[in-house]
């Protein structure tokens, strides 16, 4: 392979016991505590999956859809990564397994392999190195923390684990490369006791494969007894001070000082041959502390088709924490299953909420519990925001209950709608395939001076990212405006409907993108922050 850029330097953070042990969470505070030293950061996350993309995924299975500036449908570590590093990725960033066999066979098919037998090594492996290399480089980062999906022993994960495997070797054990290897160390039986069985077994598969971990990372309960450290050292041949216990923190922005505190970041910066440096976690650590540490607290129903699985609407949930710790109220979101409310009508849940949000989400299964939502937010106001198909839902709502335009709808749901509110795309009504054919990306919006929009965002020009196929129809917009719902965002050509906002009401906002997406920890976004502050006020009054 051809190395990389002199100097850049590697992180690998695998998993072993079982999925959800929080990879993603372990290699974004590495990458935060870094930062912290001054180190520049990259990531990629691998997703041994034959998908291309995210983008064709059921949230019931793989939890949010995360879209990038540039239009990628990825994996929802790579919020995390963005959210922890405070960085923009690309869809570079995310490997798959469909995209390096995709590579590949494109590759034969035009006879760049000179008549070879393609396989898995070298090429396969080559192609995942070379992915791997050309995003690392294309940063200028000083290290690339690289996060490989799924679990230690899946076959899917075999060419990743061999690839990286060899990355090792070819750019210099040791200095170049550390892998970070995370596990389970369960609590069993009354007694209490922490077993580090799984551990032993997952770093014995690791090895076979040819990869020692130099650290490694055990989610447990509580903190890992001394004892049992010293246990997995010796059976696992890693330092003692290399075994890091992760036990369940209040939030996931904790972890990056539970790290810390156990030396990690120096072992680190020792390791890949960095000199000592100073750390600046203070500004992180008053996030962290704000989000928890609130005397007051909003209700805030998310009103959702795939509320089972909260991974679903990850980034609105993280958009709320950021939000809170800008509005000094901690933000509890509670789940409301839109079919439910299609079917029983309005809940407890809905009832006893500070604020109400409708996110995103695609089909018909449950869209008249939404628009029974919308109407009972605007006509009790309730502070509301819609994002995407919510920005839809109150377009539809209103049309049918304030214009009088019965049967309303969008032409997704009901294609002989006699008001057609909202409808396809014009460049979308001929595309058939589902693969990243949306309208995607980070796309520039013009905000109305004077709106809550504007105030809350402070400038005229934003730039916000976009997944869907239906807009407002032009049709219908001279009346709807005419009516009360005003539309304070548009397209920078001004065709498109992006921020609606209806008159008289304290905070009743939607948009057809979605600011979840470019959230930060001290750079929230700010509808979210605007409907946490407006949830405030309706429960506190003038306290703030």
């Amino acid at each position: 392979m051809d190395h990389s850029r002199e100097g850049m330097k590697f992180i690998f953070v695998t998993g072993g016991v079982l999925s959800g042990l929080g990879k993603g969470i372990t290699a974004s505070s590495i990458g935060r505590l870094l930062i912290s030293r001054g180190v520049v950061v990259t990531a990629i996350k691998i997703d041994p999956y034959l998908n291309v993309d995210a983008g064709t995924m059921n949230p019931f299975e793989h939890g949010e859809v995360y879209v990038l500036d540039d239009g990628g449908e990825v994996d929802l570590d790579l919020g995390n990564y963005e959210r922890f590093l405070d960085i923009s990725l690309t869809s570079a960033h995310n490997i798959t397994t469909g995209k390096v066999y995709k590579s590949v066979i494109e590759k034969e098919r035009t006879g760049e392999y000179l008549g070879k037998t393609v396989q898995i090594i070298p090429h396969i492996t080559n192609e995942i190195k070379a992915q791997i290399v050309n995003v690392a480089d294309a940063t200028g980062a000083d290290v690339c923390i690289v996060e490989l999906g799924g679990t230690v022993g899946d076959i899917e994960s075999m060419p990743f684990l061999e690839a990286v495997r060899q990355m090792n070797t070819e750019l210099g054990k040791g200095r170049n490369c550390l892998f970070v290897h995370t596990t389970l160390v369960p609590v069993m039986g009354t007694v209490g006791e922490q077993k580090t069985k799984p551990t032993q077994h997952s770093v014995k598969e690791l090895r076979a494969i040819g990869i020692q971990p130099d650290i490694i990372v055990a989610r447990c309960k509580d903190p890992l007894e001394e004892s049992i450290k010293r246990k997995i050292s010796l059976f696992c041949d890693v330092p003692q001070e290399a075994v890091v216990s992760a036990p369940d923190a209040r939030s996931i922005y904790e972890v990056p000082m539970v790290l810390e505190s156990q030396g990690l970041t120096e072992y680190i910066m020792r390791r890949l041959g960095f000199p000592e440096k100073g750390c600046d976690l203070e500004g992180w650590k008053a996030f962290a502390h704000r989000i928890n540490d609130q005397e007051r607290s909003v209700r805030i129903a998310c009103v959702g088709k795939y509320t089972n699985l909260a991974d679903s609407y990850i980034s609105h949930l993280e958009a709320f924490h950021h939000a809170g710790a800008e509005a000094g109220a901690r933000v509890q979101v509670v789940f409301v299953d839109s079919e439910v409310v299609q079917q029983y009508g309005i809940t407890e849940d809905l009832l006893n909420a500070d604020a109400i949000l409708i996110p995103g989400g695609f089909g018909v299964r449950g869209i008249e519990g939404k628009v029974t939502t919308a109407k009972f937010a605007r006509e009790n106001r309730i502070p509301f925001l819609g994002v995407c198909l919510g920005f839809q839902i109150a377009t539809m709502e209103f049309a049918r209950n304030v214009l009088g335009m019965e049967r309303a709808n969008s032409t997704e749901f009901d294609s002989e709608t006699p008001f057609p509110v909202v409808d396809l795309l014009p460049e979308q009504k001929n595309v058939m395939k589902m693969g990243a054919t949306m309208r995607l990306g980070a796309q520039p919006v013009v905000v109305e001076e004077g709106s809550k929009a504007f105030l809350l965002y402070g400038k005229a020009l934003i730039m916000e990212r976009h997944r869907h196929r239906y807009e407002v129809n032009p049709k219908y917009i001279k009346d709807l405006e005419a009516g009360g719902w005003k539309f304070t965002g548009r397209s920078a050509d001004g065709v498109k409907m992006e921020i609606g906002e209806l008159q008289g009401h304290d905070y009743y906002v939607a948009s057809q993108f979605h600011p979840e997406f470019r959230s930060r920890p001290n750079k929230p976004s700010p509808l979210h922050l605007g409907l946490v502050r407006a949830a405030v006020e309706r429960k506190y009054g003038g306290t703030q």
